[in-house]
C-alpha cells in the first residue's frame, strides 16, 4: 500500500507541474504608439507615421534619399505605465540586413526607463526576428516582474536602418498607460541634426546608442535625426525643409563624409545661408568630417580628408565674416574617440565611437540650448 501511495503522490506531483507549465499567459493589451507621445520627429505631414520627411518632398529629392528617409532613425515613443511587464509588436518596412551592423541596431528597438528625475537607463533590446517574410512583424517582451505600485516613465527607440509601418507597446491588460511626463525629453528644447550614415546611426549595436539618441538623453532635448546614408549631400531642398520645422533651438550640420572636396567647396555656403536667411535667430553648428583611422596609412586619404574639411571651413569663415553671430564650428579632432576602436569598418562608428562623438558635441550644444531657453523665458514664447 505504501508503494501505491508513493506512486500516486508522484503522479499528482507530475500533474501539478504539467498544469503549472500549461498555465496560460496573462492577457496583453496592445497600445498603438500614435496614442502615446512620439518624440524626435520634425514633420507631421509624412507619408507614414514613422518616416522622416514630408510627403510633398517625394518628387523633389533623389529616390535613394527618399528610401533612406523611410528609416525611423532617432524617432522614439514616450509613455508612463504601471504594468508588470512591457513588450512590443511592430511591422518592419523592409526587414533588411547589413554585413557591418547588428540587426538589433538596424531593425531592433530599445527600452529605456527613467530612474529618479533625469537618469535614463537601458532596460533591454528586442532581437528582431520576424514572424514571416510577408508580414515582417516583430514581437517581443522587453522585461517582466516590474513594480506595479506606481507609474514609471519609459522610452522606446525605433529602428535606425529600417522603417516601421506601425508600432504597438504591449502592457498588462489591466494596466494604465499615459503619454508620460512632457518635461522628460523636453519638447521645448529641440535640435535638428542633418548628416550622413554616421549621423543616421551606422553602426550602433542597438538603437539607443546612435549619437542623436545619446545626446537627447544627455541634454534632455528632442533631437530630430535627419541623417541619410550616402545622401547627406547638402541639397538646398533639404535646407529649406529644415527651416520649416517649428521651435528649433539649434541646427547641427554634419554632411562632410558624403561630400567630395568640390561639393564642400561649392555647396556649403549656399546650404548654410538658406538656413541663416530663413531662420536668422537659430544657432547653427557645423561639424567637420572625421579623419578615418586608415587615413593615417593610406596616402590618398591622408591628404584628401583634411582637404574636404579645409574647403568646408573656408565657407564657414566666409559666412562668419559676413555675420558673426549664431554660427559655430566643431573640428574633427577626436570626433570618433582618442583610441582606434571608435569605428566598425574604419568609417562607421561603434557604440564607443558614438559615445565619444556625443561627448565632444555636448559642451557645444548645451550652452546654446540653455541660452535659447533663457531667451524664450524673456520673450514669453
Amino acid at each position: 500500500m505504501k508503494h501505491i501511495a508513493s506512486l500516486l503522490a508522484a503522479l499528482v506531483c507530475c500533474l501539478s507541474v504539467f498544469a503549472a507549465e500549461e498555465k496560460p499567459e496573462k492577457p496583453w493589451r496592445y497600445v498603438n504608439g500614435e496614442q502615446l507621445r512620439i518624440i524626435n520627429k520634425g514633420f507631421n505631414d509624412t507619408e507614414r507615421t514613422y518616416s522622416r520627411l514630408p510627403l510633398a518632398l517625394k518628387d523633389s529629392v533623389r529616390p535613394d534619399l527618399w528610401d533612406r528617409q523611410q528609416c525611423s532613425a532617432g524617432i522614439g515613443i514616450r509613455f508612463a505605465t504601471n504594468s508588470s511587464r512591457i513588450g512590443t509588436r511592430y511591422q518592419l518596412w523592409a526587414d533588411g540586413h547589413m554585413l557591418h551592423e547588428a540587426d538589433t541596431g538596424l531593425k531592433g528597438s530599445d527600452l529605456y526607463i527613467l530612474e529618479g528625475d533625469s537618469a535614463w537607463r537601458h532596460v533591454n533590446t528586442n532581437r528582431p526576428k520576424v514572424n514571416n517574410k510577408e508580414e515582417k512583424i516583430c514581437e517581443a517582451t522587453y522585461v517582466s516582474n516590474l513594480d506595479t505600485t506606481r507609474m514609471t516613465e519609459y522610452m522606446i527607440y525605433l529602428p535606425l536602418y529600417d522603417g516601421v509601418m506601425n508600432f504597438e507597446v504591449k502592457i498588462d491588460s489591466t494596466a494604465a498607460i499615459t503619454p508620460g511626463d512632457y518635461s522628460k525629453i523636453n519638447k521645448d528644447r529641440r535640435i535638428v541634426a542633418y548628416g550622413t550614415s554616421i549621423l543616421q546611426g551606422g553602426c550602433a549595436s542597438r538603437t539607443g546608442m546612435a549619437s542623436t539618441n545619446i545626446l537627447s538623453r544627455m541634454l534632455d532635448a528632442e533631437i530630430i535625426n535627419l541623417g541619410f546614408s550616402g545622401e547627406g549631400k547638402m541639397d538646398s531642398v533639404m535646407a529649406r525643409a529644415m527651416a520649416r520645422i517649428p521651435d528649433v533651438d539649434v541646427y547641427l550640420l554634419d554632411p562632410v563624409p558624403n561630400c567630395t572636396e568640390m561639393m564642400c567647396d561649392t555647396l556649403t555656403y549656399g546650404f548654410v545661408k538658406i538656413l541663416r536667411d530663413l531662420r536668422p535667430d537659430v544657432p547653427i553648428v557645423m561639424v567637420e568630417g572625421p579623419i578615418y583611422p586608415y587615413a593615417r596609412y593610406d596616402s590618398f586619404f591622408r591628404n584628401y580628408l583634411p582637404a574636404k574639411n579645409r574647403a568646408y571651413r573656408r565657407n564657414y569663415e566666409k559666412l562668419k565674416a559676413e555675420r558673426p553671430d549664431n554660427l559655430y564650428y566643431v573640428d574633427s579632432v577626436n570626433l570618433d574617440g582618442v583610441e582606434d576602436d571608435g569605428t566598425v569598418d574604419g568609417i562607421h562608428l561603434t557604440d564607443l565611437g558614438f559615445k565619444y562623438y556625443a561627448e565632444k558635441l555636448y559642451p557645444v550644444l548645451a550652452p546654446l540650448l540653455d541660452l535659447n531657453a533663457s531667451e524664450k523665458r524673456k520673450t514669453g514664447k
